[in-house]
């Protein structure tokens, strides 16, 4: 659903994430959806005579973040779980993660 909605040249109603997807889904069942992803703060609305269009909040990265962030707000030991997912790293990634660490403080300091 979030890949058709990136599809789209702007904001896009049920009815065309609907005919993207095909025939198989009820309009229902596409608005469900999209008020699903609403709720995750996956996708956005907003009003548009009596119906709603529908965005995308951000790219597959933004969202798999996004994802990231609200399981570890769910946790009551942050460090342990930033820790465990430290450790568990590839050594390519960990370096990646070292870097991407130290731009965020430089660009802070700026």
């Amino acid at each position: 659903m979030l890949s058709v909605l990136r599809e789209a040249d702007g904001p896009a109603t049920a009815g065309w994430v609907q005919e993207r997807l095909g025939a198989d889904l009820a309009y229902t069942t596409v608005i469900t959806i999209l008020t699903r992803l609403l709720a995750k703060g996956a996708v956005s609305r907003e009003r548009a005579g009596r119906s709603f269009v529908w965005t995308p909040v951000s790219d597959q990265a933004g969202l798999a973040a996004h994802r990231m962030r609200r399981l570890l707000d769910g946790e009551s030991d942050r460090e342990a779980v930033l820790a465990s997912f430290v450790t568990s790293l590839e050594p390519d990634d960990e370096r990646l993660l070292r870097d991407l660490l130290g731009r965020a403080k430089d660009e802070e300091k700026d």
